[in-house]
């Protein structure tokens, strides 16, 4: 089914809050005040809502203290307790979905995807045109900066196994700098996303897919954290591993229609 057509900028200075930056977190005091001035700072302007689930160092607290001088453009939905990263985006999607925003970005707050890139991925998503511009870390060869070998290995075939079980051509299947085009999150049921931990990213990419839309890949560099506590686990990776299996197969018996 053809897609309705998107608003059409005539220049960079017209593209003004149509985008919104999603962020989770907990526990990131040591990011969050530098995080939201430099999204904040990017030529082109983005609003970003920040998702914290309960944070006991204070987090919260650092972002309404930037509230006022970020001119209406900064937000934040409290939850109670850890909840899970998909639980926390699929909140912000449907925020998103409740206002105006006809492009919604993922983007985690320790600086491992460089805020500067947003423009990159918001350029693709309006150029080519792309539904879902994902930022890619192994588009180009392995782009990943102060990840031990072993975790950079881990992540690179992790990707090569759920394209291999999927058919997915996505060469970063688990990465989690995205953009999103309005109509895919209207089109996907959101309530029945399935994967709470860092198997929601495979799952978004590939009911995307699915569905039929779109998706580019834009190189980026992945540098991992040097403030906070790194929130991976082999628990997650396991999550992902067996879970595309359970995905894939459910797949066969359901409707991707649109």
């Amino acid at each position: 089914m053809p897609r309705p057509k998107d608003k059409v900028f005539s220049n960079l200075a017209d593209r003004v809050q149509d985008s919104l930056v999603i962020i989770p977190t907990y526990n990131e005091k040591e990011n969050i005040q530098q995080m939201i001035r430099k999204v904040m700072s990017l030529d082109k302007k983005f609003d970003l809502l920040i998702i914290d689930d309960g944070s006991p160092d204070g987090t919260a607290a650092m972002v309404k203290e930037l509230m006022p001088e970020c001119e209406g453009r900064l937000f934040i939905e409290e939850r109670s307790g850890k909840l899970g990263l998909g639980t926390a985006y699929i909140h912000g999607f449907k925020w998103a979905l409740a206002r105006q925003y006809q492009f919604v970005f993922e983007m985690d707050c320790d600086f491992s995807h460089n805020p500067e890139d947003l423009i990159k991925l918001y350029d693709a998503a309006v150029n080519e045109p792309a539904d879902m511009v994902i930022g890619s870390r192994y588009i180009k060869g392995v782009n990943v900066v102060n990840w031990p070998m072993g975790r950079v290995l881990m992540s690179y075939y992790a990707s090569s196994y759920v394209r291999f079980i999927t058919g997915m051509k996505i060469r970063d299947t688990t990465a989690g700098f995205k953009c999103y085009r309005r109509i895919v999150l209207e089109t996907i049921p959101l309530d029945r996303i399935k994967f709470f931990g860092y198997a929601f990213q495979i799952e978004m990419k590939f009911i995307t897919w699915k569905y039929g839309f779109k998706i580019k890949e834009v190189p980026i560099i992945f540098t991992d954290r040097t403030a906070g506590e790194s929130k991976m686990s082999s628990g997650i990776f396991k999550e992902a591993i067996f879970g595309v299996l359970e995905m894939k197969w459910k797949s066969f018996f359901r409707s991707y229609k649109r």
